[in-house]
């Protein structure tokens, strides 16, 4: 396994898969930064973390998702790659492991980037009240395993699709309605696009439609679905002719 993740350091280290990591926090940052004007009485920290994470979970967070479960494929596509790996002495079991661990990590890596974007921009306009850091955590911690069932999915549509483009257009149209879906409280807890969303907003902020659900209910959901997707996507790639 550890033979497994060195090859996949070695072809990710040199890509564009660290910059496009730091897209997101960057634009939310400039949101932060030139895009909060905070009312009298509000909470400086839940309002900037609302009006970044809008931006950020609603279209940025399962954008990224899809470019990197696809670019993570993308080297195994090209030049028969697949049959290199499968000679290597490892089940495809692990293959399959490795490669959503690896979609995963660079997830954890933008959450992050994000959170320390969100504290420079509150400690750069002077909040005074101190940190959140629970609140903070929950909502970017959440928002990460949030991205699980959509992780799965797209890692599964971009094995089974040979073209690089095919697995990020299906995932640019299912992405752009979630301003809608997130409106609807029968239907986004069940939409693995907007999950994230409704995981990273704040609900003392905002609560309204689908953000009325409790937490435990949402990953619930969030989990039953990442066993579904997760599991369909293992037995065809365990199946798969190469």
């Amino acid at each position: 396994m550890l033979r497994m993740f060195r090859s996949e350091w070695l072809k990710i280290r040199r890509s564009v898969l660290w910059l496009i990591a730091a897209v997101s926090p960057l634009i939310a940052s400039l949101f932060g930064l030139f895009g909060l004007r905070l009312q009298e009485g509000e909470f400086p920290w839940t309002e900037t973390l609302s009006l970044m994470s809008v931006l950020h979970a609603m279209l940025f967070l399962p954008l990224l998702t899809g470019i990197f479960a696809a670019l993570v494929c993308r080297y195994e596509h090209n030049g028969g790659g697949w049959k290199a790996m499968l000679a290597m002495p490892v089940s495809r079991t692990q293959i399959y492991v490795v490669k959503f661990a690896v979609v995963m990590g660079l997830l954890a890596l933008t959450q992050a980037l994000l959170l320390i974007a969100l504290i420079a921009v509150g400690l750069s306009r002077g909040f005074d009240d101190p940190i959140p850091w629970r609140m903070l955590l929950t909502s970017f911690g959440g928002g990460w395993i949030a991205c699980l069932p959509l992780a799965a999915l797209q890692l599964f549509v971009s094995i089974a699709l040979q073209s690089f483009a095919a697995p990020l257009a299906i995932n640019v149209i299912l992405t752009l309605p979630n301003i809608m879906i997130v409106n609807s409280a029968r239907y986004a807890p069940y939409d693995p696009w907007a999950q994230p969303m409704l995981a990273m907003l704040p609900r003392d902020s905002m609560s309204y439609a689908a953000l009325n659900l409790s937490a435990e209910s949402l990953y619930l959901v969030v989990l039953g679905s990442f066993c579904v997707f997760f599991a369909a996507g293992w037995r065809y790639f365990v199946r798969k002719a190469v």
